[in-house]
């Protein structure tokens, strides 16, 4: 339903609904939509206006072009109307020519669809969790008893005059339930559509109980025969909780048949995006209605990108976000992609990754913002966030776009060697100012900021101590220092302390790392997070190989993120291993001394350090040995017990 033709067809059915030749309504007439317009003066509302699209009938409307957009206003001016309406374009579209036609844009509902990657079940169960599928699935078997499920190919509906009488009347209670505004799915609109270009696309969907239409509504196959939208529903009841649970048994029967007829998406429509998310949608576009009135004025930011953090080297200044980035915002669910060189005839695996993770970086900021030591984080948006592969690659990254060769980096010995290894090699020299106090938790900031680093890297908690600094002397850094402070929180789940991430708002100059790979058990995913000031995430969006995170990455985050709880439960898990084991490590006398630790390993120092390391790799036992940053020691991840009991069995066996 993007294409031009499309909305031309519906176009048609919609003045066919309003009973004119062209497609003129006051705003009030156009029922549920009406609640993107409240803030508007009344008599805006109730003006006669031209609808520049088919709505309410097509899921959303392309941005006009230039020269469609000069059609529609002269048709205006011929048709004597003062006010013209583009209806729910999406935000990733090119509206620049609408801004430059003085039209405004009003934000309303997302639509939501879903992606179908795989066996239905095995979909749903990890975006909306065990207990909900069971829900979905015990809804839809329900339904399946009692009642009839009927797909009635549009064109054929006129030997179905009972389903199309149950459809207009089904809609026009809806349209009474919805405020009383006029029903757009008129019987004349049915007739339009049932008799117009998009007849052979298009379906109507029927549940009844014997004589009785519990359910009527519409779908259409998209043009490129990929996936279906669903058009409308509408549900004898006025029981909002029934209404509901059609529609969501409703969403899973389309989902199952769509399957297995190798389709690869469902298109929700327009909502809020909680409710279908718990539909099983992973994608929502954002969108805006553009509105063209006497008495509304253009917004003066331009749709611009985010403007450069000052902290940006020179050479990125001057170059655009690279390729295909620069429309990461565009949907291509339902477009015909023909530029991108790939072969047509091997799946899904043969097209490049989607670029727009605007809804995964806000489930992301949604779901760690509830975790305890997260306060703050809820002021941040997708603008603060951007995703890596792995957050080693966001160290890269930031080097690359915020330095300058010659410019110095900070590190903090002993901490992660790559720090260090990838400014040698962006030809940044590298000083150290170790760290200090007797769990090497303190930081020598007076020689940090004398050094006056363009940037300073913090790991914390520490790797491989364990430790946290000390928050004071973080602050400290920040407000004092010159440079950026880019701090490394791969292990902070594990910790009691809070995230720096909360931070973000308030400093210019701070960038936080996070990752996937640790606690949240998506090593393999390669995800990692960077969270700064939208001018910086600008510039390292500008630096960064485009498809570095993959579709089945994003698939892998985005249902380890809205299924969290086993997440937590293994933190949790992991927690108290280690407090068991740094106890039965301190009493061990192979063990001189345990680090505190506040991620999910133990730092050791050892007695007879060679000895031992011989003994657990002779052990099919593999511990990173540290010994070569801090003499004697090692570090132990915090396996299950039996992995623990073989450690601590190999230890002894080395005495």
């Amino acid at each position: 339903m993007r294409r031009s033709a499309d909305i031309d067809a519906l176009q048609h059915v919609l003045s066919a609904a309003l009973g004119s030749g062209a497609p003129v309504c006051p705003l009030a007439r156009l029922g549920h939509d009406t609640g993107s317009f409240a803030a508007l003066d009344r008599a805006v509302f109730e003006r006669p206006t031209l609808i520049g699209g088919g709505a309410p009938y097509h899921p959303s409307s392309p941005a006009p072009t230039p020269h469609a957009l000069d059609e529609l206003v002269r048709r205006a001016e011929e048709l004597d109307v003062a006010q013209i309406l583009v209806p729910h374009v999406r935000r990733g579209d090119d509206t620049g020519a609408l801004r430059a036609a003085g039209f405004v844009p009003l934000a309303t509902e997302r639509e939501g669809v879903v992606r179908l990657t795989g066996d239905v079940d095995e979909v749903l169960r990890a975006r909306v969790g065990a207990q909900r599928l069971q829900d979905l699935r015990r809804r839809d078997l329900a339904l399946s008893h009692e009642a009839t499920w009927e797909r009635i190919p549009l064109g054929e509906l006129d030997g179905s005059p009972w389903a199309r009488d149950a459809f207009v009347r089904l809609h026009q209670r809806r349209a009474e339930r919805d405020g009383g505004h006029g029903c757009l799915y008129n019987a004349e609109a049915l007739d339009a559509l049932a008799h117009g270009a998009l007849a052979d696309r298009t379906e109507m969907l029927v549940r009844r109980r014997e004589n009785t239409v519990l359910q009527a509504g519409l779908i259409a196959m998209s043009h490129t025969g990929r996936g279906i939208y669903s058009l409308t529903q509408a549900v004898d009841h006025d029981d909002p909780a029934v209404r509901r649970d059609l529609r969501a048994a409703t969403v899973y029967r389309l989902c199952l048949d769509a399957r297995r007829s190798g389709l690869e998406w469902v298109h929700l429509g327009r909502g809020d995006v909680h409710h279908m998310r718990r539909l099983g949608a992973d994608l929502f576009i954002p969108l805006d209605h553009w509105l063209r009135a006497p008495d509304l004025v253009p917004p003066e930011d331009g749709g611009a990108e985010p403007e450069l953090s000052e902290f940006a080297a020179p050479p990125v200044t001057g170059v655009p976000v690279p390729g295909p980035a620069r429309f990461r915002h565009v949907p291509r669910f339902d477009t015909i992609d023909l530029s991108s060189n790939t072969s047509p005839f091997l799946g899904a695996a043969g097209e490049y990754p989607h670029l727009d993770t605007t809804e995964l970086a806000a489930t992301y900021l949604n779901t760690i913002s509830t975790l305890p030591g997260h306060g703050g984080v809820e002021a941040l948006g997708p603008d603060h966030v951007l995703f890596s592969s792995g957050s080693v690659d966001g160290v890269m990254l930031l080097l690359t776009a915020l330095t300058s060769p010659g410019e110095r980096v900070c590190v903090t010995p002993p901490t992660f060697p790559l720090y260090a290894h990838f400014a040698h090699l962006l030809r940044l020299p590298v000083v150290e100012v170790p760290l200090y106090g007797d769990d090497l938790t303190q930081l020598d900031t007076e020689r940090i900021l004398a050094a006056d680093p363009r940037v300073t890297i913090l790991c914390d908690p520490n790797n491989p101590v364990g430790t946290r600094h000390d928050p004071e002397q973080v602050r400290d850094l920040l407000v004092r220092g010159h440079g950026l402070v880019v701090i490394d929180e791969a292990y902070v789940e594990f910790s009691e302390n809070p995230s720096y991430a909360g931070l973000i708002g308030r400093h210019e100059n701070l960038i936080v790392l996070r990752t996937l790979s640790k606690a949240w058990g998506l090593a393999s995913a390669r995800c990692g997070i960077a969270l700064a000031q939208p001018g910086i995430i600008e510039a390292l969006r500008r630096v960064q190989v485009p498809f570095g995170f993959t579709n089945a990455s994003q698939h892998a985050v985005r249902d380890r993120l809205t299924n969290s709880r086993p997440v937590l439960a293994g933190v949790q898990r992991i927690r108290a291993e280690r407090d068991r084991m740094a106890s039965v490590l301190a009493e061990h006398p192979a063990v001189a001394r345990v680090f505190p630790s506040e991620t999910n390993f133990l730092f050791v120092r050892l007695h007879k350090h060679e000895r031992v390391m011989d003994q657990l790799r002779g052990a099919g036992i593999l511990v990173a040995d540290t010994g070569r940053v801090i003499p004697d020691t090692c570090r132990i991840t915090i396996g299950d017990r039996r992995a623990n009991t073989a450690l601590l069995e190999a230890l002894s066996s080395a005495l």
